[in-house]
């Protein structure tokens, strides 16, 4: 069966997933990889838990900190494009960016004093880091929808809210995913830091092997977390595909 192009994507990120999944599971090929890059290594692999446990931790964290700021950060930028926001768009995009420019390790060290130590200062941290490509892409993409369009489906009837999710948002889908995707894979880089406060996840054999000199489990946490990074931009793709009207693929 010939697959229409619009489902290659989707396909391909699916069949990637179903392949990560399979690698993280498998404990004992980690341990004979690592073990056989580095023989003097008594212990190759991280003890603590195993990189499917470690990836799960990774994936909550992850989830829960972009489930907000996509949650935030669209309806943000979709408000500052609006008459009755346009006027507070200097200081969302000032506050975007200042979240954005403020180093993670100092927003966990802000937080754990009001929010205590473990999983709430990470997702903090990650949800101010995260918002800068959300709101400026939702912006920009609606900026980018061309006037005639609004003013056509304005012809026809519509008040603003229709115009806005119905016109507006399809015709910016693919510069607002193209936002999504690039603060999920900063986010799940920028998440191994949070093992610093005890938020778990792959930066903890990243953290665990630079304190006590063993390469072997920084090169686990790193090399687990570059293809959880890969296999989400690759869903986010196919959705971004999915999302994007058909009259405007490439």
């Amino acid at each position: 069966m010939i697959l229409p192009p619009r489902m290659r994507p989707v396909v391909a990120a699916f069949a990637g997933t179903m392949l990560f999944a399979w690698i993280v599971g498998q404990q004992e090929l980690w341990a004979s990889v690592l073990g056989s890059l580095f023989p003097e290594s008594a212990r190759p692999v991280y003890p603590a838990a195993t990189v499917a446990e470690l990836t799960m931790q990774h994936l909550r964290l992850v989830g829960i900190s972009s489930g907000l700021t996509l949650l935030v950060g669209i309806p943000l930028g979709m408000w500052v494009t609006r008459p009755s926001g346009a006027d507070f768009r200097e200081i969302v995009s000032a506050a975007v960016d200042f979240g954005q420019t403020f180093p993670p390790v100092a927003v966990l060290a802000l937080m754990m004093p009001i929010l205590g130590f473990g999983l709430w200062p990470a997702v903090v941290a990650l949800f101010l880091y995260g918002m800068f490509p959300v709101v400026s892409n939702t912006v920009a993409g609606l900026e980018a929808v061309p006037r005639t369009v609004i003013d056509a489906a304005r012809g026809m009837g519509m008040d603003r809210a229709r115009i806005l999710f119905t016109v507006e948002m399809p015709l910016a889908a693919r510069i607002i995913m193209a936002g999504v995707r690039t603060s999920v894979v900063i986010n799940i880089g920028t998440a191994t830091v949070a093992a610093a406060v005890g938020a778990g996840g792959l930066g903890d054999p990243i953290i665990g092997g630079i304190s006590v000199q063993n390469m072997a489990y920084v090169l686990q946490g790193a090399t687990a977390a570059a293809l959880l990074a890969v296999v989400a931009d690759g869903l986010l793709a196919g959705a971004e595909r999915l999302l994007t009207p058909r009259g405007l693929e490439a």
